[in-house]
């Protein structure tokens, strides 16, 4: 039975899980945390975000680190960095302390989340990929709700402190990551992949899709969260509340959207998505009721499974020893917005709360815009709909 487990499709699903297990603990108590214990505003927590988009900035330099270590093991060495940083963010509530520690989890987490990027794409046969990539959305959603679980019991029926939550959660991920060491082998890479960086024209377009993705996510996680928080004074009990409904939800319909990929194709998924985020984020902007905005909020979450539409179309038109480095370089070009946006966001919050979402409207616009340029069957040499294909070299 143990044997039948050890596949990597297997390994996949439980790092998946086991991501979740400190980094939801982490952003459910962030916003609560900051206010309560460092007197954080909109200005400081918009810094603080952007510090954490900064291994993300450098996601690229993975592949050098490769030139040393396999990507299975450098996976679990990120995963275990990510819950040894989140275990020590609740013993410094101070500015210079949330920034070390938010670099030591980010730098795990954003090295772990290029990696699962590259091995599901090597590992995944393309005619199933989305639906496999459900399931792994799925099972964060389960970890995640395990994690709001514990936050509620600790914190409502225990009583403990943020710094003991925050060392239960990240000790998790750790303990998980290191039973994942032992009980797995190395499994063999498909394609031998290139130790360089890899940038190709022909990849223009799941580049900008990446790079706008990553621009509408700092919207959801750096301010909506925040909106909850200052305006409609959400507690730390609601906030996880609000979290479990939208992976409630996201264990339903996560491997729904994996299956309508496969169904109906990428960039009829996209188009729905971006569609759906201009209201969400003129919603934001617009709403006066605690009621209405959480209805927002969950929304807005459920949109993030259909972003596997951007990974199954690279997917479809890559080099398969191309995987690897693109990994690194889209992890970075995703973060160019989010390095920018929560600081320069922050400072227009101070403002103008309702701006900062009517910004996030403009760039689902843009979003909607470039999906159609995905091509019915994408493949190499039909990488995008502009009538003349570019050169797979």
């Amino acid at each position: 039975m143990l044997q039948r487990l050890r596949r990597p499709e297997i390994l996949l699903l439980l790092l998946a899980a086991s991501m979740p297990l400190s980094f939801s603990v982490w952003n459910t108590l962030l916003n609560n945390f900051v206010i309560a214990k460092a007197s954080f505003t909109g200005a400081d927590i918009g810094l603080l975000q952007s510090v954490r988009e900064i291994p993300g900035f450098l996601a690229f330099t993975v592949i050098f680190v490769l030139l040393l270590i396999r990507e299975q093991r450098l996976a679990l060495l990120s995963l275990i960095a990510t819950g040894v940083g989140v275990m020590l963010t609740g013993f410094f509530p101070s500015i210079s302390g949330l920034l070390l520690t938010t670099l030591l989890m980010s730098i795990g987490f954003h090295f772990y989340e290029t990696l699962q990027t590259s091995l599901a794409l090597q590992w995944f046969p393309k005619q199933t990929s989305a639906i496999w990539m459900g399931r792994m959305a799925a099972a964060g959603s389960f970890a995640a709700l395990l994690a709001y679980g514990l936050v509620w019991c600790l914190m409502n029926l225990a009583g403990l402190d943020y710094s003991w939550v925050y060392l239960i959660g990240g000790g998790t991920t750790v303990l998980v990551a290191l039973v994942a060491w032992i009980l797995f082998p190395q499994f063999p890479q498909p394609h031998s992949q290139r130790k360089q960086l890899v940038v190709r024209k022909r990849y223009w377009l799941y580049y900008v899709l990446t790079m706008m993705s990553g621009a509408r996510r700092q919207i959801f996680i750096v301010f909506a969260g925040f909106l909850m928080v200052e305006k409609f004074g959400y507690s730390v009990g609601e906030i996880a509340a609000l979290y479990t409904v939208n992976h409630l939800l996201n264990l339903y319909i996560a491997p729904k959207i994996g299956q309508f990929i496969v169904r109906f194709g990428e960039r009829r998924i996209l188009t729905l998505e971006y569609f759906g985020l201009i209201l969400v984020f003129a919603g934001y902007a617009l709403v006066e009721s605690a009621v209405l905005a959480a209805a927002l909020y969950v929304i807005d979450h459920l949109f993030f499974s259909m972003a596997i539409a951007i990974k199954t179309y690279f997917q479809k038109i890559v080099d398969e020893r191309d995987i690897a480095a693109s990994a690194g370089v889209s992890f970075t070009i995703n973060h160019i917005a989010a390095v920018v946006i929560p600081v320069l966001f922050g400072l227009l919050w101070l403002t103008s709360p309702a701006m900062v979402f009517f910004a996030g409207s403009l760039m689902a616009l843009v979003s909607l815009g470039l999906a159609q340029l995905v091509p019915e069957q994408p493949g190499p040499g039909n990488e995008a709909r502009l009538g003349q294909r570019v050169a797979a070299t």
